[in-house]
């Protein structure tokens, strides 16, 4: 199998994973691989739960089509700048998640410590404001966060993620939506229990 065929086949095998964990609703979100100085990406219309191979299309770093017969993603743009800002990220998940979304259709980031793997992982997970889904106004003000955050949620969007191979990607994807979930709980429960400065410290030591 070649570096493009192996690619392809991870897009579909995680998609569908998105898709049966219900990440990834209808024809909502996109994904994407880096290949050499050309992107992978999902078509337009397309459904990340439910990909096939003729869905997945070459486009360069300026959103052209390099080869296939369908249209990229009208989030192209997206995951171009995330590239181009991250050389250590080769894969990007955009989803629509329930947990996540409702967040971003609230405009909360996750900005709260309560969970260690959350704080390790994340730190936080900021909100970008709102731009019409496809536009350079959505680009620019997201784009703003793919230096410093591996994760942003999107105001009234979704979620987007980037990582080094497709498996830490949705593994981060998995665990945001999962922090969510969690924060949402506690609000429920009259507020989580936050960890202190000293505490956020001494669980971002462990990196080292």
């Amino acid at each position: 199998m070649n570096e493009l065929n192996k690619l392809k086949s991870e897009i579909i095998e995680y998609g569908k994973l998105a898709g049966i964990k219900n990440f990834t609703p209808g024809y909502s979100g996109n994904m994407s691989a880096r290949y050499n100085d050309k992107i992978l990406i999902t078509s337009s219309g397309s459904a990340n739960g439910y990909l096939v191979e003729d869905e997945l299309v070459l486009m360069d770093f300026e959103g052209n089509l390099v080869e296939g017969d369908k249209k990229p993603s009208s989030e192209k743009m997206l995951h171009v700048e995330f590239y181009k800002q991250r050389p250590d990220v080769n894969y990007i998940i955009h989803v629509h998640s329930p947990f996540l979304s409702t967040f971003a259709c609230c405009r909360i980031p996750l900005d709260e410590p309560v969970m260690a793997e959350n704080v390790f992982y994340f730190g936080q997970i900021p909100l970008a404001d709102y731009g019409l889904p496809s536009s350079f106004d959505l680009v620019e003000k997201t784009a703003k966060y793919f230096k410093d955050y591996d994760a942003v949620i999107m105001a009234n969007h979704g979620f987007i993620v980037g990582d080094k191979t497709i498996k830490d990607a949705f593994l981060k994807l998995e665990l945001a939506e999962s922090y969510a979930q969690v924060v949402f709980n506690t609000k429920l429960l009259g507020g989580a229990k936050l960890f202190t400065d000293k505490e956020v410290e001494e669980i971002n030591s462990l990196k080292k």
